[in-house]
């Protein structure tokens, strides 16, 4: 199966998410057919599998201190059919001045996650949040495709292990991860490389290479050590 922009990606997002600005980013991506209507749990129901309930940092903490959190936790833990996540959006500074104590946040991320059962990722805007729904789609097409190793996969080999890690970057299967490493000659130089860099290997385009390369990288040094936990 080929993962490419001519594969539509139907979205559904709650219209109370008109102002996040995540609809526009994906409107904009031409591989998204974005509809906008009234969901009964979450915020984005995505590719028909992913459910994705987003969050801003202010909106956790207040949800905290109300007790929704853990409601809303459950019922989208407990939903079938698709597989749920909620996103944390923001950064440190949105923090700033919201009155709740770092432990009190990470007790409840950690009965979220480990009790809970739900997946939490961490964005730092709405354009990242969109990028991590298309990114979560391509990986889940990537596996069905047999692209990336399945769950309980372990490499049996030491070439089969900088393989199987090179797979985790954006829109690398098996045969670049392969040119990655005859290019490169290590995992190390892989992951350090530029996007020029990148681009010098047969098969890699710029868009590719970009994703590689911001997947890899801190942008602007927006995260704290300890929001960087939350994900």
């Amino acid at each position: 199966m080929s993962i490419n922009h001519e594969t539509p990606i139907p979205i559904v997002a709650d219209d109370r998410e008109r102002g996040s600005g995540v609809i526009q980013h994906l409107q904009s991506r031409p591989q998204c057919d974005v509809s906008v209507r009234r969901l009964p749990l979450g915020d984005y129901e995505v590719d028909d599998r992913f459910l994705f309930e987003r969050k801003t940092l202010v909106d956790l903490a207040l949800s905290i201190k109300s007790g929704r959190l853990f409601d809303q936790a459950l019922r989208l833990a407990g939903v079938e059919g698709l597989r749920p996540a909620m996103v944390l959006e923001g950064t440190l500074q949105d923090m700033r001045g919201c009155g709740m104590r770092w432990e009190a946040i990470q007790g409840a991320l950690i009965t979220v996650t480990l009790f809970l059962g739900l997946p939490v990722l961490r964005t730092r805007s709405p354009e990242e949040t969109a990028r991590t729904f298309l990114y979560a789609v391509r990986q889940q097409r990537a596996t069905a495709a047999g692209a990336l190793p399945r769950r309980g996969y372990r490499p049996k080999s030491k070439a089969a292990l900088r393989r199987y890690i090179l797979q985790g970057l954006p829109g690398v299967g098996p045969e670049r991860a392969r040119r990655l490493i005859r290019h490169f000659g290590s995992v190390e130089a892989a992951l350090s490389a530029d996007v020029d860099g990148l681009m010098a290997v047969p098969g890699i385009g710029e868009e590719t290479a970009r994703k590689m390369a911001w997947a890899v990288k801190e942008q602007g040094g927006g995260y704290d050590a300890g929001l960087m936990s939350m994900g």
